[in-house]
């Protein structure tokens, strides 16, 4: 149900606005419209990517089509194949992989892409952190992560998707802030690099010691 949903709101079908529901009941738009084309913020962040770059959780695929559009080899990934097609389409290569099972280039891969708070997938920070450093290169890389500003509390929970009367099973997500991604990264040997904002967005550059 999860991808169902989110596949009508891709396609914006139906006429019924899907939104994204918490563990308190709070509701609002799947923000789908920012994912369908460049937003405010994206350019440093692609500026950042070196060399070939995996884009998780790639969703429609805007940031694996400009990084490919750069003349840089990309590849995203994502469980929904509606939005690997979508990604296909525009002319970015994708997969339909779960990031934690089995993905091409593993040991190749120098730049790793967790942005519009796909850090968050799975529930887990760390887990999706370690998982991204054993994909990059042994030859060193970096994985840019896109985080809450500084201030704002990090947190785990819970989401599901709604349209109309459908609702769609409970998945876990995260939200890692500013203040404690270089805390995430020293568990696994690394730190952070660079912490910028663009467009009122943060990110961070996290690369092995």
């Amino acid at each position: 149900m999860i991808g169902e949903l989110y596949e009508r709101a891709l396609e914006r079908r139906d006429g019924v606005e899907v939104e994204v529901e918490d563990g308190a009941g709070r509701r609002s738009p799947l923000p789908v419209g920012e994912w369908m084309s460049l937003r405010p913020g994206d350019a440093g962040l692609l500026d950042r990517c070196d060399g070939p770059t995996l884009d998780v959780g790639s969703g429609p695929g805007r940031l694996t089509v400009a990084l490919t559009e750069r003349g840089l080899l990309a590849l995203g990934i994502d469980v929904v194949p509606y939005a690997v097609a979508l990604t296909v389409a525009a002319g970015g290569p994708a997969l339909v992989r779960d990031v934690y099972g089995r993905v091409p280039g593993a040991g190749v891969w120098r730049t790793v892409l967790l942005a519009d708070g796909n850090i968050g997938i799975g529930g887990d920070p760390s887990a999706l952190l370690g998982r991204a450093f054993d994909l990059l290169s042994p030859c060193g890389g970096r994985v840019l992560v896109e985080v809450m500003e500084p201030g704002t509390r990090s947190h785990a929970g819970r989401l599901r998707l709604r349209n109309g009367r459908a609702v769609g099973d409970w998945f876990p997500w995260a939200w890692v802030s500013a203040d404690d991604v270089a805390g995430l990264a020293a568990g696994h040997g690394a730190a952070v690099t660079e912490v910028w904002e663009e467009a009122g967005r943060w990110f961070a550059c996290l690369g092995r010691r």
